[in-house]
């Protein structure tokens, strides 16, 4: 209310200084309405669901993948999915690190028992 007097006081006072009024930008409705919008909340069924799921073999990393990547998926879900695939691939590089190191100290090992010498 108080922002409407101020404009309709500031187009008085350019009127009679002989200026137009300045345009105001305008949005359509349906935009506000696309950035209003939220996405539904997802109940715990659809959670209980979604791990169970979770919990099939190879349908779950399928699955994962749709989820994170589809537009027409609720977004969080979608996001759950997406944090879910980077914690995967963090984990499997730290396993692929913890293996090369215990590899490598095993190879080592083996070569000392049975005396065969690097140097």
């Amino acid at each position: 209310m108080y922002n409407i007097l101020i404009f309709e006081k500031m187009e008085n006072e350019e009127f009679q200084s002989g200026q137009q009024p300045p345009i105001m930008p305008t949005t359509s409705p349906a935009k506000e309405y696309d950035e209003l919008k939220q996405a539904p909340v997802m109940k715990v069924k659809d959670w209980i669901v979604i791990y169970l799921i979770m919990l099939i073999p190879i349908v779950n990393i399928v699955m994962l993948f749709i989820w994170a990547f589809d537009k027409n998926i609720n977004p969080n879900k979608s996001n759950w999915a997406k944090a879910s695939l980077i914690w995967s691939a963090i984990v499997i590089v730290l396993y692929i690190l913890l293996i090369a190191a215990f590899g490598a100290s095993f190879f080592a090992l083996m070569q000392n028992t049975a005396g065969v010498s690097v140097y």
